[in-house]
């Protein structure tokens, strides 16, 4: 691994706060996710389950997790299943986990060979009538290919059909709101190798670089300070690419003149970071630039006053369209009387602003938890309020990633740039 090894506590902790919510007469059952094919006979580089990792710490692929929260045998409650490299496997892909190597890692004392699996799950569910199985629901998004556990649910029904099955990732992702401590610390990590990139950027960027070269500028930073790569696929959007909110081609040049956003973010030991920034690519905002960054500036610093413990992302960003109205009308956008015979639509914002304000963030970069969910101390959310001009070839961006605490928030992102003189004098030194 590339990261510095993580206290198994944080996992032992996190099964706990699991077991808790769970019948005592269930079986629960967690799959690592699918290596997945690229070309011929090369997968794409493995990521974990979220889920898998938030419970064990184990990134080796083929592992599952099963949990017996009522088993009169504490050591039973835990089982941890890895497959078992062999001399052939092994000479390819390098040594794979030991029982031991993995019990050290997630902090399960009773880790056994994937060849146990079937005869413990016949076992153990002749004993039980509940069933959870951990099978991914995302609301935005839906696999063309079943994922593990949807094809193990499925097994498991047509083999035992009088058996009640239960939904595990709503309980997990529930859970998974909260951060724990040294889930923090991984976060602030992540974050500080983000902050080291946009340096790197913020120094070299100039008229006539491709954005493919900014994102190779970032990527080195990255995996030369430990990260795993990318959090998610990096935007570096120059002058009009920066009104298309999920641009990843990055095949333009930088022109003089124009700005440039950038939104990336640092994984580092499997958690997300997520920042963005705008930038003039030949170091100087022009009077229209600086005055749209002003404003996007105020928006910005007005939404991170509106995160506190109580309140919900909903909220804040009705709040934060409120505020943008203002600032659309100063600037220029649309008139007060617009607004008016508006008859109270929101339409006129989100021609200029169609995304939302915030989302939660940890593992996975657009983490568990909704935008109705009472915010609460311990949970890492993003605030981002934008621009989208596209006949002025302009967006702007500003993005941090904040901790809620029990008076407010810490600013993750604190040391990066964000007032647009430091921005220009950092690129013209």
């Amino acid at each position: 691994m590339r990261y510095q090894s993580i206290d198994p506590l944080v996992f032992k902790k996190n099964r706990k706060k699991l077991l808790g919510r769970l019948e005592n007469n269930a079986v629960a059952i967690v799959h690592s996710n699918d290596e997945m094919n690229r070309t011929g006979d090369q997968n794409f580089r493995y990521r974990q389950s979220s889920n898998m990792f938030y419970l064990t710490g184990i990134e080796q692929e083929k592992t599952v997790l099963v949990l017996l929260p009522g088993h009169p045998d504490e050591k039973m409650r835990e089982i941890l299943f890895i497959r078992k490299g062999n001399k052939s496997l092994e000479t390819w892909e390098g040594q794979k986990l030991t029982l031991a190597g993995a019990a050290e890692l997630s902090g399960i004392k009773n880790v056994k060979w994937l060849d146990g699996l079937n005869t413990l799950i016949q076992e153990q569910l002749i004993k039980r009538d509940l069933v959870y199985v951990d099978v991914p629901e995302y609301h935005k998004y839906r696999a063309d290919n079943r994922f593990r556990g949807e094809r193990f649910l499925r097994e498991l029904r047509d083999e035992y059909p009088l058996h009640l099955f239960g939904r595990l990732f709503p309980v997990i992702s529930d859970l998974r709101k909260i951060k724990e401590p040294e889930e923090v610390e991984l976060i602030k990590k992540a974050c500080e190798i983000t902050g080291a990139g946009f340096y790197k950027a913020l120094r070299t960027i100039k008229p006539a670089m491709m954005e493919y070269q900014v994102e190779a500028l970032l990527t080195y930073e990255f995996i030369f300070n430990g990260a795993s790569g990318h959090a998610y696929h990096p935007i570096v959007a120059s002058g009009e690419n920066a009104c298309v909110l999920h641009y990843i081609t990055n095949n333009k040049p930088c022109k003089d003149g124009d700005l440039v956003l950038m939104d990336f973010g640092a994984e580092y030991a499997n958690y997300a970071s997520d920042l963005t920034r705008t930038i003039p690519v030949n170091g100087r905002f022009n009077k229209r630039q600086r005055a749209l960054y002003d404003a996007t500036l105020r928006v910005y610093r007005f939404a991170l006053q509106l995160i506190k413990p109580g309140t919900t992302i909903n909220k804040i960003h009705q709040e934060v369209c409120r505020k943008w109205e203002d600032e659309h009308i100063s600037l220029g956008l649309y008139s007060i009387e617009d607004l008016k015979k508006n008859n109270g639509d929101d339409a006129l914002c989100q021609r200029y602003y169609m995304h939302g304000t915030s989302h939660f963030m940890g593992l996975d970069v657009h983490d568990a938890g909704g935008k109705d969910d009472i915010l609460k101390p311990g949970m890492v959310l993003t605030c981002e309020p934008g621009i989208y001009i596209p006949e002025e070839n302009t967006g702007i961006r500003i993005e941090t990633d904040v901790l809620i605490t029990e008076t407010g928030i810490i600013d993750l992102m604190e040391k990066v740039p964000v007032e647009p003189e430091e921005i220009e004098n950092i690129m013209n030194k």
